[in-house]
This record gives C-alpha cells, structure tokens and sequence, in this order.
C-alpha cells in the first residue's frame, strides 16, 4: 500500500543533543580507514584554522539516521521497516562537525513517491550545535520493498 502523501512537508521534533567527543571521532575516523590528522590531532586540526579536532564528513550519518527513526517509526505513515533498506545518503556541510559540538537532528519528510510498488521515501535532516548554527544538511533516502506476491 503507497505510503500516503499528506506526510511530505512534516517535520518532526528536534532531537536530543549529541555531544560529539575526540574519541568518537578517532574511533570512526580509524573504522572508515581515514588517517587525515585533522581528526586525530588537535594540533593538526588548528594549524588547518580549527578549534579542535573535526569529524570525517560522513560522522553525521548515525546521527541522522538514528533521528530518521522518529519518521520510520510514525505508526501513522505506515512504514513497514522490515522491507526498507537504505537507498542513498547525501550532506551539505556548512562547516565541519568538532569535538565538543552538541549536535540536534530535525528531520522532514521531503518527498514520498511510488515506483515499481516499492516506497521511496526522502528525509532532510538539518543539524544544528547547541548555538543554534546550522552544521549539516543531510538527505537519507529510505526504499521500502514491494511486498511479494503470493
């Protein structure tokens, strides 16, 4: 059953703060393989005009994926999650994610549409720190499978 389209344009509450710590960074930065230093060493991220250590670009995703949860799991959408898998991912950086950034997610339902039965679904997340500056936006897109017929 298509996902119904009163949902597109509906924005969801902000999340609660993420304090992103060098550690977090390191770990993740070490996971995807990345050794640029300006993730590792506080020094290093200063001399590139950095406060402090700053993020790989894709260290919002569990973010913003995990605050896309508040959409996937609206029982009023009617998304069956057990058919859905990730379709693509996108950013668009304002500037880098620091440690000591707080971080909230508010995530919107930019488009919903059929094709082939299968559900694709498109959800913005804005991501700000705890003054309020825009960091990130950052596009997940969510394909639930068509159900199999019988």
């Amino acid at each position: 059953m298509a996902l119904d389209q009163s949902f597109v344009g509906r924005t969801y509450p902000p999340t609660e703060p993420y304090e992103v710590g060098r550690e977090k960074i390191r770990e993740f930065a070490e996971a995807v393989g990345d050794a640029n230093p300006a993730y590792t060493d506080t020094e290093a991220a200063r001399a590139l005009g950095h406060p402090d250590v700053i993020a790989p670009p894709t260290f919002v995703f569990a973010i913003t994926f995990k605050a896309a949860g508040q959409v996937v799991a609206d029982p009023q959408l009617g998304l069956d999650y057990s058919r859905v898998v990730h379709g693509d991912q996108k950013f668009a950086y304002n500037r880098p994610v620091r440690a000591g950034d707080r971080l909230t997610v508010t995530s919107t339902i930019e488009t919903i549409r059929t094709m082939a039965g299968n559900d694709i679904l498109d959800i913005r997340g804005e991501v700000h720190d705890q003054d309020g500056e825009h960091v990130v936006t950052a596009w997940t897109k969510l394909v639930a499978r068509a159900a199999e017929e019988a």
